[in-house]
């Protein structure tokens, strides 16, 4: 009986390890700050290797970097080139974050394409907003993602991932503009991360400054072009006092896609 006692332990022992390697371990929420991250993962296809699609290495800086929450863009589901897996189940799947909200903008090869937000915690009154694009300038149609996490404790903060379009002067403002028209109603502190698809100087980011208090100023960059480096990709939050930054940086990762993600930790202040 001893030996059966000490063998059924073990494989309890076993079945305790392997549940945690697909459960990611509790951030910051729980002590009054939440970890923001922004990451657009150029559809799992890491730039040095055209045509592979390595969505573990996605899911390796996600669970490395221990975010309560992620705002995603360029998510494939189902398409051709990423052959038809749905990337945004997978992504929740193998990082263990099991609340997700995939938001389409275009279809695309066969599927869909577009951001999504990844939490640790639960999500609910999820959206999804269109936002406007000028037809002259060939732009691709682009959307806000929107959510609702409920923290350990209750509290609730609104989650919202975007990706602005870059094509002509005029895209990135109107659309800048519609996502402040959208959320300047929204009764819970929203947070928001995103490729915004210009740089701090543009009236695109002086737009989202006109809303949100960026969690950086002079920033690091988070994609580079040959020579060309830029910030492109920011989180920002509202209202002002709803947190303070503890800590701003840019993930130093540049295999698993053409951007770094970016990731804040904010101390909650309501």
């Amino acid at each position: 009986m001893r030996k059966i006692s000490v063998f059924g332990f073990l494989i309890v022992l076993v079945m305790i390890s392997c549940a945690r390697k697909n459960t990611p371990s509790k951030g910051g929420a729980g002590m009054n700050t939440i970890t923001f991250m922004s990451y657009n993962v150029h559809h799992c296809n890491p730039p040095s290797k055209p045509g592979v699609i390595d969505v573990d290495a996605v899911v390796n800086v996600i669970k490395r970097e221990n975010p309560d929450v992620v705002a995603l863009q360029e998510i494939d589901v189902n398409t051709g080139r990423s052959g038809k897996i749905n990337q945004a189940a997978l992504l929740s799947e193998k990082t263990g974050y099991h609340a997700f909200h995939f938001s389409k903008s275009i279809d695309h090869d066969g599927g869909d394409y577009g951001i999504m937000i990844l939490s640790k915690y639960p999500l609910s009154d999820v959206a999804t907003h269109k936002l406007p694009t000028d037809p002259a300038t060939g732009g691709e149609p682009r959307v806000l993602s929107l959510a609702t996490m409920t923290l350990p404790g209750g509290k609730k903060v609104r989650v919202a991932s975007t990706h602005l379009d870059f094509h002509g002067k005029t895209n990135g403002k109107l659309q800048m503009t519609e996502v402040n028209r959208i959320l300047a109603d929204e009764r819970l502190p929203v947070i928001i991360g995103g490729d915004f698809n210009a740089t701090e100087n543009s009236e695109t980011i002086q737009l989202l400054d006109q809303s949100f208090t960026r969690t950086c100023r002079n920033c690091a960059f988070t994609i580079g072009e040959g020579k060309e480096k830029h910030a492109i990709d920011f989180i920002a939050y509202k209202p002002g006092n709803a947190f303070s930054v503890v800590s701003h940086r840019v993930v130093e990762e540049d295999y698993a896609s053409d951007h770094r993600p970016v990731q804040a930790v904010l101390k909650i202040g309501f």
